[in-house]
């Protein structure tokens, strides 16, 4: 038997592929199709499940393609409907691999198909139970992210507490958690950097799992607190009912190459954005495309992508940092649903400036001359660019929160004619703001290198935490 964690960080998602006895399956795939065919090979073994916990929101995934490839089944919980072919699961049935099973749990709440699945191995031992997005490490599930006409989030929140109370947790203690996210998803609250743990731990150390919790507790603390969620997940949850345009040709359009001249005819098409991929060194030091995005490939690209760019129809025309990473780019642009990609620059920055077209460079400050400015009264108009959380816990004295994940809805608090300095945690998402605010017509921006912990280090004030409840 084999049981193996597939962890992708971008999007902090969990699949699982399973193997035993010439068969295997596959749990939560991401929408490429290749390693997994790849995995089953190496093993001499079928697909021959593919199981999903819920319609996810974050992600795009992949069991149509891989079932058309495979002649796997595909397995939802009940009250799922789609365009494609599946099986509807029913709660406590149990589906044969090789020499082990997995029972399907309806574990509704998250979501009102969602379902876990407990695996039995060959010796009748319960070891993994498979709990996509009811139960995280540290978290549970956010139930706002499905809410229908004839149900609110109160109700979802309801659900779940009544699937974790009479289907997970009289479970062993021993068993180990499989979630299908950890920390950085914004499919929950409080998710950890582990990526799995047992039951009985969890019990002890998740606030959800309190033995002593009533539902009217579970229902107000699991809703507390809820932001917004991204702007793509609907868009996400629709295309994974139905069936999309195949991986494949996808990414054979995402990869052509476009030469300079017509990359430079297409950036100037109001239709068409420009997103520059490449490492934040690369992008301050040899600078841009004017009117480009700076979305870095290192950090957090595909959730950025899916919460920034408004249309999920979106052209999109990139820049990489070299060519081995054009077809990881046109990949991760397509997990999250941003199939229009239209292709990449050919020779990178190197063939833009041998042409001859403007170049465009980010205004820069380090965080001692940003400090000691801002102690003299020299910069009016700072923004920190972190989540209202992150803001509240600590942040610059005098600096205002102006959160990047809604920088487009509240734009209008902005004045083109002023100019801005932006920080954040770590230099990532400050430079993602500054190259939109640029884009969006703002004259002056600068970016503050190495965010808050640069600024810290360079004796900044910073303030104590702020409870939101006492703010008026």
């Amino acid at each position: 038997m084999k049981v193996e964690q597939l962890f992708t960080g971008c999007l902090a998602e969990m699949a699982y592929y399973i193997q035993s006895n010439g068969e295997a399956a596959i749990i939560d795939p991401l929408r490429e199709s290749e390693p997994y065919i790849r995995m089953a090979e190496r093993d001499d073994s079928k697909i021959k499940y593919i199981f999903l916990t819920h319609f996810h929101a974050d992600f795009v995934s992949g069991q149509y393609d891989l079932a058309q490839k495979t002649g796997a089944t595909i397995v939802f919980g009940p009250n799922a409907t789609t365009e494609y072919e599946i099986h509807n699961g029913k709660d406590g049935e149990v589906f044969e691999i090789g020499g082990l099973s997995l029972k399907l749990l309806h574990t509704p709440g998250h979501t009102m198909e969602s379902s876990s699945y407990i695996l039995t191995d060959e010796e009748g031992k319960t070891p993994f139970i498979f709990t996509g997005d009811c139960l995280f490490i540290g978290d549970v599930g956010r139930p706002d992210l499905a809410v229908k006409s004839d149900l609110t989030e109160e109700d979802l929140a309801g659900h779940l507490f009544e699937s974790l109370r009479n289907k997970i947790m009289p479970l062993p203690d021993d068993i180990i958690i499989y979630p299908n996210h950890g920390a950085g998803s914004a499919c929950g609250k409080n998710m950890s950097t582990d990526t799995f743990d047992s039951l009985g731990n969890q019990k002890k150390t998740n606030y959800a799992l309190r033995a002593d919790m009533t539902k009217e507790e579970f229902v107000k603390e699991v809703t507390a607190g809820l932001i917004e969620p991204p702007q793509y997940f609907p868009n996400n949850v629709r295309m994974n009912k139905s069936i999309n345009t195949s991986i494949d040709t996808i990414l054979h359009k995402g990869t052509t190459p476009i030469d300079a001249a017509t990359f430079k005819e297409m950036s100037d098409q109001r239709d068409i954005l420009v997103i520059d991929t490449r490492s934040i060194e690369s992008f301050k030091e040899e600078g841009s495309i004017p009117g480009a995005w700076f979305i870095g490939l290192d950090g957090g690209f595909a959730p950025w992508v899916g919460a920034l760019v408004n249309d999920i129809n979106q052209k999109i025309i990139f820049i990489a940092e070299d060519e081995s990473r054009i077809n990881e780019v046109a990949l991760r642009f397509s997990r999250v649903g941003y199939d229009n990609t239209l292709g990449y620059l050919l020779g990178g920055m190197a063939s833009w400036k041998q042409h001859g077209f403007e170049i465009d460079k980010m205004k820069v400050i380090t965080a001692v001359d940003f400090t000691n400015n801002l102690n003299q009264g020299f910069i009016e108009n700072p923004l920190d660019v972190r989540k209202e959380a992150e803001y509240l816990s600590e942040h610059v004295i005098g600096v205002e929160n102006f959160p990047l994940d809604f920088i487009h809805s509240n734009f209008a608090e902005i004045d083109p004619e002023k100019e801005y300095f932006v920080h954040c945690q770590g230099g990532y998402r400050s430079l993602i703001a500054a190259t939109i605010l640029k884009a969006k017509g703002v004259k002056n921006v600068t970016d503050v290198e190495g965010g808050i912990k640069s600024l810290k280090e360079a004796g900044i004030k910073v303030s104590d935490y702020i409870c939101p409840t006492t703010l008026v």
